[in-house]
């Protein structure tokens, strides 16, 4: 007969071991995690694109499933209450619920790319609300499922997208260094029409105040002509410098000759 001490140390490794299987070999089932757009604009009557992804450390099989749920925020919707399905995937083929959307909800993701997104063609006012995205891969089934909010606006309330508002302002910036270039060039030509003018009126005024000195010259002309006697004027003498060394280039060595006009007295 075993003791006892010894049918329970058995036991607890028995216990153990069981313990050990379940945490180290079949472990527990991993939380997948879907992401979506937190908002979406669409123009009503244009085709709008739902988001969702989701990422999972389990191989992506024919089992895994793809639910799509809305629920409007108008109260006088018929999915105001709760939230409905209208898109359910499996084995790789969409299943359209037979409610409003079911014309207009089409599959456009990859599951294979862990991606499960839909499009409504068109966009309708109704559409307006909550729409989930919950994904299942087995055995990854734990999960919060992703929302996002649809709203469908006219086209003159959509909001200007990032491109449009850098091409505006690039369009901004040239025109305003255009208008800098020309005000440039237009003070440029300012100046120097006014430099130009100022040069002309300094040799106009240079010119008007030259003659002045002739009228002085004339004058004392004609002052020194009415103080001159009425005898006889003596006529110009010439002075000569003669070059006496008896060279035989002297005659080309003759210094410049002055003239000199003497009046007598």
């Amino acid at each position: 007969m075993e003791p006892r001490w010894l049918k329970d140390v058995c036991r607890r490794v028995l216990w153990l071991g069981c313990l050990l299987y379940v945490v180290f070999v079949s472990g527990p089932a991993s939380a997948i995690d879907i992401h979506t757009d937190p908002e979406v604009i669409v123009q009503n009557g244009t085709t709008g694109v739902l988001q969702c992804t989701f990422k999972s450390s389990e191989v992506v099989t024919k089992s895994t499933t793809v639910t799509w749920s809305f629920q409007s925020n108008q109260p006088d919707h018929q999915y105001f209450k709760a939230p409905y399905v209208i898109y359910y995937f499996s084995n790789g083929q969409g299943y359209p619920a037979n409610t409003e959307f079911k014309e207009r909800v089409q599959f456009i993701g990859d599951i294979n790319k862990k991606d499960a997104s839909i499009q409504l063609s068109p966009a309708q006012f109704s559409d307006n609300g909550t729409f989930f995205c919950d994904v299942k891969n087995p055995p990854d089934v734990t999960g919060t499922q992703a929302r996002t909010e649809l709203r469908v606006v006219l086209k003159e309330s959509l909001p200007q997208s990032s491109t449009v508002i850098i091409i505006w302002a690039v369009c901004g910036a040239l025109f305003l260094l255009v208008v800098i270039a020309v005000a440039a060039c237009f003070a440029i030509r300012v100046l120097h029409n006014r430099h130009d003018y100022e040069g002309c009126t300094t040799l106009e005024g240079g010119s008007s105040e030259a003659p002045r000195p002739l009228k002085k010259v004339e004058s004392s002309r004609e002052g020194s002509r009415c103080t001159s006697p009425s005898g006889p004027l003596q006529g110009p003498v010439i002075y000569a410098q003669l070059d006496h060394s008896g060279s035989k280039n002297s005659f080309h060595k003759m210094e410049p000759v002055v003239y000199a006009d003497i009046r007598k007295n």
